[in-house]
């Protein structure tokens, strides 16, 4: 993919998605264990760009009233790997509503990872090197507010306090 500019990242991650199921690799890898490993080293370079955006929501739109939270990587039963970052507060949790999350998961039985919000799913996850990971702070913030944008759905305006309160 030659545009003799740069190319913006999403669009470097869609092709190296695209490219690994033709070539049956991930970041070079060929092996499951390998496979793991790129995608464990993309979630830790990504853990600050996601804490970040989700830090921003809470301090703009629930005026630092919100808790952010990062499950380190899990291994669920299904073979799954996955690491998420979760903002939750007080008017989202009293209304049974799931935190806004942005989840990295390279599922059991999948040739590659995926990134993915709590109601906005699946991105490829194709990052090879630390600066991709911030490069992908537009598309962190798009699935961030398209989540709060959902759960305001699902319930109503008084969800988000800096939209309650009036100066």
């Amino acid at each position: 993919m030659d545009t003799g500019d740069r190319v913006p990242a999403y669009l470097v991650a869609l092709v190296r998605h695209v490219e690994d199921l033709r070539d049956g690799t991930h970041g070079g890898a060929d092996e499951r264990g390998d496979k793991e490993a790129v995608f464990v080293r993309a979630a830790d370079w990504l853990a600050p760009v996601a804490v970040g955006v989700l830090e921003e929501v809470d301090a703009t739109l629930l005026l630092s009233t919100g808790e952010v939270a990062d499950t380190g990587l899990v291994h669920e039963d299904d073979g799954t790997l996955a690491r998420s970052w979760t903002l939750s507060w007080p008017e989202q949790r009293d209304r049974g509503l799931e935190p806004v999350t942005l989840r990295v998961w390279f599922g059991g039985g999948f040739h590659h990872p995926h990134l993915r919000g709590a109601t906005v799913h699946d991105w490829p996850l194709n990052v090879d090197e630390e600066g991709e990971a911030r490069d992908l702070l537009p598309l962190l913030r798009s699935a961030v507010a398209a989540d709060v944008h959902h759960l305001v759905f699902q319930s109503d305006w008084r969800l988000i306090p800096a939209v309650g309160r009036r100066g």
